[in-house]
């Protein structure tokens, strides 16, 4: 029998994470897109939340809290429903964390876990995109080579989150064919670093390029050292995260137009009431589910153990079209209005565009 039930920690959870979007990330988000800054006051408070030391060993400094993806997919829905920039900031350090913890030697573990638990400013951050109109993940550019004892890389990544303080960056590259993990410090000698890009959408969220120009790296920080990891497991926790956060910014939308349409009069009547906006608002509503269930479901394959591959893409592709559907629609329900910045659906349209094509082409 399948159950959608969530547990009563889920549940706890699920309503703090609602409480904080509502109360400290809805109020500011328009604010901080004006600014296209993330203030440290902000992540401060995210900070104190325990996002990346709840599931972590108590001997690296967490709350010792099993690892659930799924649980994380409920955060994430939670916290993009206030503002998807601000929860990409907030967790930036989690996707780095996690991957370590999941799949780090134990001298990794030792080295990063217990600073990302410790302190705030310590903020470490993962890099796949990069900088190709079809940039496709099965043939990723940047490369390593192994050599005199240490890796060698070359390349460019692009839209690295949190890349302006990043001190180390988990950077997804081609090793002999395979693709692996390296944790490369903010000051290896070869890596470039540029000034935060300019970006249509999730403008608080720093983002970073990064050229690495013979940067080389010891051996020791291939992650999971010489049986090397499964990068798969990596890039389908990041599709999942995805989901969930365009699946919170899309329930943002609908949850934005219906009490709108309800109270917006034209020709003397709501315009609720008119059928084209009726079943438009409906329609919204079924794929915001749709897109919960593919999100919880790849999540729980990645929960067991299981190769979540092809959910965890399905379920990042679905939402992302869906997402973006479900803003261009909300600008079309509130007409004249959608356009105009004292409403908030066009960042979110614009939030929704930059999310859904970050993965390129491809797919692992």
């Amino acid at each position: 029998m399948i159950s959608f039930a969530l547990t009563e920690e889920q549940e706890s959870v699920r309503t703090a994470m609602r409480e904080f979007a509502e109360q400290a990330m809805r109020p500011v988000a328009r604010e901080y897109d004006e600014a296209s800054a993330t203030p440290d006051s902000f992540l401060q408070q995210a900070w104190e939340l325990g996002l990346t030391a709840t599931q972590l060993a108590e001997e690296y400094g967490g709350y010792g809290s099993p690892r659930s993806p799924l649980t994380n997919a409920i955060i994430l829905e939670e916290l993009a429903h206030g503002d998807a920039s601000l929860t990409l900031a907030a967790t930036a350090a989690s996707a780095f964390a996690y991957a370590v913890a999941d799949q780090g030697t134990g001298e990794q573990k030792q080295q990063f876990l217990p600073a990302l638990c410790g302190d705030r400013n310590n903020v470490a951050t993962i890099a796949v995109a990069e900088p190709a109109p079809n940039f496709d993940i099965a043939n990723m550019k940047t490369t390593a080579e192994l050599k005199n004892g240490g890796f060698v890389l070359k390349g460019r990544k692009c839209f690295v989150p949190m890349g302006d303080r990043a001190t180390h960056f988990l950077t997804i590259a081609r090793n002999n064919g395979q693709l692996g993990a390296f944790l490369v410090p903010r000051d290896a000698v070869g890596l470039q670093i540029s000034d935060p890009e300019k970006n249509l959408g999730l403008k608080p969220l720093a983002t970073a390029s990064l050229e690495f120009d013979g940067v080389v790296v010891p051996a020791r920080n291939l992650l999971g050292g010489e049986a090397g990891v499964d990068v798969k497991r990596i890039l389908n926790q990041s599709r999942v995260a995805a989901a969930a956060i365009l699946t919170g910014l899309s329930r943002a939308v609908l949850d934005y137009c219906v009490p709108y349409a309800k109270e917006r009069v034209a020709f003397d009547e709501p315009i609720a009431k008119k059928q084209s906006i009726a079943f438009r608002l409906a329609e919204m509503h079924m794929e915001v589910e749709c897109m919960r269930w593919m999100t919880w479901k790849a999540a729980s394959q990645l929960e067991q153990g299981l190769d979540a591959t092809k959910a965890a893409h399905l379920a990042r592709q679905y939402a992302a079209e869906k997402a973006m559907w479900i803003s261009d629609n909300g600008i079309q329900v509130l007409g004249g209005h959608g356009f105009i910045r004292e409403h908030p659906v066009e960042m979110w349209y614009r939030n929704a565009r930059t999310l859904g094509v970050l993965e390129g082409v491809g797919s692992v």
